[in-house]
């Protein structure tokens, strides 16, 4: 057939690598980006079978996410703004892994095995980050795309969730919104007014909000003390579209960017997988006692809140943090209408041990616990009527079922429905709007936590002290083989190597308030090690005793692990 001609002949000029072995997982693909030309080439092979088997648009994205600046990936976009199937990340794996004289007998395999019609138009949009390599790599997913004959459209910089979003907008045919960046900045911006709007009379706190974000009087706002956001864009691209974004909320959206890309490396001692794991403000980053800053991270899908104290002392709000918040704020909503519609929040093992108990014994919220990976707390989530998901790293969002949306919207529309519950159910109509429920979306977040402290009139240490977390500590330990870590209870018990649990085990009863487990990484012969215990001298112990296990029992590499302290 003349299109495989044309894939040997593209895919010769996107050659592969001898020997190499890469695994698609809940990141996709991700290594040295010196390793993925070939990667790219036949991820848009694959993204154009599956539009062909779906009949509808495809999302590709290139980017490393919160990676280091030399390495870069790619993730598949599934046509309604979700992750990829399993299925089809195997196919993925099997493709990309295929040797060069191979690669036509592994790519028809699929089409039978799929039943793809390969006269069936297709359709693939693709976007990258700011990285160097992402402009080589997102060609080379172009060049996939064009030698199966598919259809591209090429966005350029984007973030990853506006990637996710213009997929889904296109494959609803506008119902979800308009599938540009410019339709992504207009939805969010004019939800939040409405959002905020509503409730101008609750507070004078929301009324300086309302005019601070989009008052056309401003001298109004001069009278009051302005609100302001301090972000850190880890040198990515969400500083790039946070500017963008800037525009549409006008002058009185005060935000300060930094590490905005000007001067600083992507992801460099900045961003929010930094913040969270060193427990510290980024690199770059300006702050005054009591300030309200957050990090994104380098795709900008992951968001962490922070703040120093007059002391100097540093208090991190991560998304476990955000998802109490947010589902303490849905709900108050819930209970205001009348809806019995089930709200849960879904975790994983990585969750503060404080929030747990928070949103169990005291908000009487459902709390489910999943495997690690974004996949898996999506999926959990839509379970519910309403499923509140982010990982303690920050990367989550809000999913409605269809049940919930409409039941809501009939709440707005009936005549019936009195001035308090009405309002109440616009605000959770709004809501459903604003956030961006493909896929975890920073800026989406962002707008969100900063509309629902200002309706309930918090700030930023109230919000803190809704729960005082464990003090916790991660680390990581180099290993021969990774894989010799078998997982079970969501990740949060090992089952082999033989002894290491129970070595965990033994260790763990040595302090109070303590719990600790251990988990392979899904993209690095690694073993991530997580404590938490009743102060941060015993949660740092702990981890080391932890890791002396892994480093003994699972087949360390290099150096012994040492003491923090």
């Amino acid at each position: 057939m003349a299109q495989f001609q044309e894939v040997s002949k593209l895919s010769s000029q996107h050659p592969k690598p001898p020997g190499l072995v890469l695994q698609y997982g809940t990141a996709g693909f991700r290594s040295n980006a010196k390793h993925l030309d070939h990667a790219m080439f036949r991820t848009g092979l694959l993204a154009t079978l599956r539009s062909k088997k779906t009949k509808a648009t495809i999302g590709v994205m290139v980017t490393a996410s919160h990676n280091p600046e030399e390495d870069n990936g790619v993730k598949l976009i599934d046509p309604m703004g979700n992750m990829v199937t399993a299925e089809w990340e195997g196919y993925a794996t099997q493709l990309v892994n295929a040797e060069q004289d191979d690669l036509l007998i592994v790519l028809k395999d699929i089409i039978e095995k799929e039943t793809v019609n390969m006269s069936q138009e297709a359709n693939v949009f693709v976007g990258k980050d700011t990285r160097s390599s992402s402009v080589s790599l997102s060609q080379a997913v172009l060049d996939g795309v064009l030698a199966l004959s598919g259809h591209s459209k090429d966005y350029g910089l984007v973030t990853t969730p506006q990637l996710h979003y213009m997929v889904c907008c296109q494959n609803t045919q506008g119902k979800y919104g308009e599938p540009t960046v410019e339709g992504y900045y207009r939805k969010l911006c004019q939800l939040l007014y409405s959002i905020v709007s509503l409730c101008v009379c609750v507070s004078l706190f929301v009324c300086f909000f309302f005019f601070f974000f989009f008052s056309s009087v401003q001298h109004a706002i001069h009278s009051f003390l302005p609100l302001h956001l301090s972000v850190d864009g880890a040198n990515g691209i969400g500083a790039l579209k946070l500017h963008e974004m800037e525009s549409h909320v006008k002058s009185e959206l005060q935000i300060s960017v930094f590490n905005d890309g000007s001067k600083g490396k992507l992801n460099y001692e900045c961003g929010a997988d930094f913040v969270k794991m060193q427990q510290k403000p980024p690199t770059g980053m300006e702050m005054s006692p009591g300030e309200r800053c957050c990090s994104y991270d380098g795709d900008a899908d992951r968001i962490v809140y922070y703040y120093t104290d007059s002391e100097g002392q540093f208090h991190l709000l991560d998304g476990d943090k955000i998802a109490t918040l947010i589902s303490t704020f849905l709900k108050e909503l819930l209970t205001q209408v009348g809806l019995d519609l089930k709200i849960a929040v879904v975790q994983t093992a990585y969750a503060n041990g404080s929030s747990t108990r928070y949103l169990e014994d005291t908000m009487k919220v459902i709390v489910r616990c999943t495997k690690t990976g974004v996949k898996h707390l999506h999926h959990a989530a839509q379970e519910f009527d309403i499923g509140v998901y982010f990982e303690a790293n920050g990367h989550g969002t809000v999913l409605f079922s269809e049940v919930a949306e409409e039941k809501i919207q009939l709440l707005t529309q009936d005549p019936n429905t009195n001035d308090e519950r009405k309002r109440a159910a616009q605000l959770l109509q709004n809501t459903i709007n604003v956030i961006n429920q493909t896929v975890g979306d920073a800026i989406s977040d962002m707008l969100l936590i900063e509309a629902i402290l200002a309706i309930k009139g918090m700030t930023v240490q109230q919000w803190d002290a809704i729960y005082t977390d464990l003090p916790n500590r991660q680390l990581k330990v180099k290993v021969a083989d990774r894989r010799v870590i078998d997982t079970t209870d969501a990740e949060r018990r090992a089952v082999s190597p033989a002894g290491l649990q129970e070595a965990i085990d033994s260790l763990v009863k040595k302090y109070k308030l303590a719990r600790s487990f251990v988990r392979p990484s899904g993209t690095e012969d690694v073993v991530r090690v997580y404590a938490e215990a009743e102060t941060q001298e015993s949660a740092d112990a702990l981890a080391h005793e932890v890791s002396l296990a892994v480093y003994r029992l699972a087949g360390g590499v290099g150096d012994e692990p040492k003491p923090l302290h």
